[in-house]
């Protein structure tokens, strides 16, 4: 293929990735190997891996960097993609159990992928209790986003125990000939593109004042929606480390449905709710609990209907948590009234979208800038960018597979970055609503505690429920 230029903010994830800011996106899927219809194998899953690649082109894309870091950089096609790069084998610590698999995960997510090679990995993970093995996803965030990330799922997964094959997935197609720029060209036009800097540095200018303009109204609203740098500190809103912990759980979809139902809010709203719930109960055992109310970034999928283009086009939507009330539903419908300002304010800014700082600055500048934040422990110095980041990915509604044994469950992470040492991200699978914490070691040290907090969080919304009809 001809090379491939990376977005802004596809190069933004690439330059501004620190030791302490790792910008790949991870998933764990659980599989149940006694429930399926042959032997589930490392070898095995390699081979299924492996006859399914060809339908991943950003799985065999290298990463070729401009000189100096001028111009955002291309990917290129790689003729041979060897498995064993990608494909890891590893025991689970006895007894198996959730902790250890937690554990385990937050040492490997908390690795950098190796970008002298397609920027992705996965490791199968055995020893878990029952019989049931694990395997981690870890894509890097400048090749897939999460509807994409979705997507990649589905396209290594089944959607019944023994498919057959269609004859053009029999035999792998062959890779092209990588079309590598040479370094002159890549310079000549890093050198171009620098000297544009100053245009594209007014156009946004331009832009952030016709946003400004376009925000007043919205700011005059009742209940207006919050912005960046208003959060409090709390006391996972520090400067991060590069060590990581995960914990996870689950929640019946039609729980969730049953809340939505009965206040009349959205699914997603609910699942604000139960999230603020958790981080309420978690502050408040640490007597910890800010006084006014904590923020998050929720991520919105910019992609239109039928895009499934490569790469990541997401803007990010700033809520409040209503974490400051102390009523279940009231903290609920505070959360629904907050997030319908939000949801406002984002398309107001998106209809002045001409293009973002990543678009803007040269790579070489993020580069600096983000080791410069870091260096300057800004992250203790500056009030937080948000508290936490809430992504709600929606997933299959149906069973998937994967080299013959069924999915239990698929757990999903996203990063952490700006002094933020908590990700929740959600995904929804079958009837089950899937709910993963990544954290900072350090920063939450009992971040099981959280995962705990969201079935009574759940079940204090649900006992304020009507009663059901019978039929």
């Amino acid at each position: 293929m001809v090379a491939h230029r990376v977005s802004g903010m596809d190069a933004a994830f690439l330059y501004g990735e620190t030791p302490s800011w790792h910008m790949h996106v991870s998933a764990v899927v659980i599989v149940d190997p006694s429930r399926g219809v042959r032997p589930f194998t490392f070898e095995a899953f390699a081979e299924h891996i492996a006859a399914r690649l060809h339908l991943v082109p950003q799985f065999g894309w290298e990463l070729v960097e401009v000189p100096l870091g001028l111009d955002r950089p291309v990917m290129v096609d790689v003729p041979h993609i060897d498995i064993n790069d990608h494909l890891h084998r590893i025991q689970l610590p006895a007894p198996g159990g959730d902790q250890q698999l937690g554990n385990l995960i937050g040492d490997l997510v908390g690795r950098k992928i190796d970008r002298s090679r397609p920027l992705w990995e996965m490791w199968f993970i055995e020893g878990l209790a029952d019989g049931r093995v694990a395997i981690l996803a870890k894509i890097h965030h400048a090749i897939v986003d999460g509807v994409t990330g979705s997507e990649v799922a589905t396209l290594l997964m089944d959607l019944e125990p023994d498919p057959p094959l269609p004859s053009e997935e029999l035999t792998p197609k062959r890779r092209p000939v990588p079309v590598v720029p040479q370094a002159q060209e890549l310079l000549v036009r890093g050198i171009a593109s620098a000297a544009l800097t100053p245009v594209r540095a007014t156009r946004f200018m331009v832009q952030t004042v016709r946003q400004g303009v376009r925000l007043v109204p919205l700011r005059r609203r009742q209940v207006p929606a919050p912005l960046p740098l208003q959060a409090p500190r709390a006391s996972f809103n520090a400067e991060l480390t590069p060590n990581r912990r995960f914990a996870f759980t689950s929640m019946p979809l039609d729980d969730v449905r049953r809340i939505k139902n009965a206040f009349g809010v959205k699914v997603n709203d609910v699942v604000l709710a139960v999230c603020s719930g958790a981080l309420r109960a978690y502050l408040m055992s640490r007597d910890e609990l800010p006084a006014s109310p904590l923020i998050a970034q929720v991520p919105v999928s910019m992609r239109a209907e039928g895009d499934r283009g490569v790469g990541t086009k997401v803007a990010a939507m700033f809520t409040s948590l209503a974490t400051d009330v102390d009523d279940p539903v009231d903290r609920l419908m505070a959360i629904a009234e907050t997030t319908r300002s939000a949801k406002e304010m984002q398309q107001a800014l998106a209809a002045e979208k001409i293009m973002g700082i990543s678009e803007t600055a040269p790579p070489a500048l993020i580069d600096l800038a983000a080791r410069m934040y870091t260096l300057a422990g800004l992250d203790r110095s500056l009030p937080p960018l948000m508290n936490t980041i809430i992504s709600n990915v929606p997933g299959p509604s149906f069973p998937i597979w994967c080299a013959g044994s069924p999915v239990e469950a698929l757990y999903p992470m996203g990063p952490l970055l700006y002094g933020t040492g908590l990700n929740i991200t959600v995904f929804s699978y079958c009837q089950q609503v899937d709910v993963g914490f990544l954290v900072c070691r350090e920063l939450v040290p009992d971040h099981w505690d959280l995962a705990a907090g969201v079935r009574h969080a759940l079940d204090e919304l649900l006992s304020r429920c009507p009663a059901p009809q019978d039929a």
